[in-house]
């Protein structure tokens, strides 16, 4: 049977304490790390994992105390993982698909000469190379060095489980499913520009989009995350599980470097026109979500194609039936 409805009224109250939680949470690190000294910090890379942990802990604590579903794992997408083998076939296409999306984001800046490319000599990597590790050209070819960037962002993919799971485990996990209510498109779209919102602080410090004007960049944000959102949210609809989403989020993250990878030497870019942060980027994500939308597939009456394990029954985000229960 379907695992979403868009029955019923939007509980006002388990969404806006979800949102103080990840907000407030988030943005208090965020103050400390521009306090720190901002993106110059030493302490950047562990305040970064804190403050993608505020959306996680916040659908953690509501689903506990405030939302109450009769299953906390069933309700967030967590125990969604069977078949294991269509799971794990699920996860790999999920970082597929989000390289794929990377790297036609410069494909598509290429074209409109926003980005200028050496698939050949790769000019400008091997010239950082040389800077950073001149030893390296020595022992392995340039291709070889490229290959590794690949196996490097699906090993990156893994690794950022958590700090992705911090992420999705309140945007897809909880509040996409909280809003179902007022029908998937505005679901979709409120849940990404909230996610887009949330970063602001990070924003506000040059983060994503160094040395432009920080309300040009909190608007990309914004749009980056409502397109993106759409994609990570069809994940977690198609499939009831918030994994593949965590699994593409982590793999976005890993792959932030093949933009200099394939980069020409001499030429530069500005994440705010190219790469899957800027406007260009978002048009081959826009056009998958328009193909997606045309076949019906974020419809509500499909088949999920994961199932929970075994175990009581969930009523999902927002019924406040019930003890929780933290069991599958």
């Amino acid at each position: 049977m379907p695992a979403y409805t868009t029955g019923g009224v939007i509980r006002r109250r388990p969404i806006l304490v979800f949102l103080a939680i990840a907000f407030g949470f988030s943005w208090l690190v965020g103050l400390g790390l521009a306090v720190a000294g901002g993106l110059r910090s030493p302490a950047l890379p562990v305040l970064l994992l804190v403050y993608m942990l505020g959306p996680g802990i916040a659908a953690l604590v509501v689903s506990r105390w405030v939302d109450r579903p009769d299953s906390i794992p069933r309700a967030l997408g967590v125990s969604q993982v069977r078949p294991v083998g269509r799971f794990v076939a699920l996860l790999l296409g999920a970082v597929v698909l989000a390289v794929v999306l990377v790297l036609g984001a410069l494909a598509v800046g290429a074209l409109f000469g926003l980005y200028r490319a050496d698939l050949v000599g790769f000019s400008g990597f091997r010239a950082y190379l040389e800077q950073v590790a001149p030893a390296a050209l020595s022992r392995v070819s340039m291709g070889t060095v490229v290959l590794l960037q690949f196996l490097n962002v699906l090993i990156g993919a893994f690794v950022n489980v958590i700090p992705a799971l911090g992420e999705e485990l309140g945007w897809r996990g909880w509040l996409l499913p909280a809003l179902l209510p007022a029908g998937v498109p505005t679901a979709v779209v409120v849940s990404g520009a909230l996610w887009g919102i949330w970063q602001a602080p990070l924003i506000a410090l040059g983060y994503h989009y160094p040395g432009g004007p920080a309300w040009l960049g909190m608007l990309a944000v914004i749009c980056f995350a409502i397109v993106i959102g759409a994609l990570l949210s069809w994940l977690r609809l198609r499939t009831g599980s918030v994994w593949p989403a965590v699994l593409a989020r982590g793999a976005i993250n890993a792959a932030a470097g093949l933009p200099l990878v394939f980069l020409a030497y001499g030429t530069t870019f500005t994440p705010l026109t190219t790469t899957i942060l800027g406007w260009s980027g978002w048009l081959l994500p826009a056009v998958l979500i328009a193909v997606l939308a045309w076949r019906g597939q974020f419809r509500l009456d499909r088949e999920p194609w994961l199932a929970p394990v075994p175990g009581r029954p969930s009523a999902g985000p927002g019924t406040g039936q019930g003890a929780p229960r933290l069991d599958p």
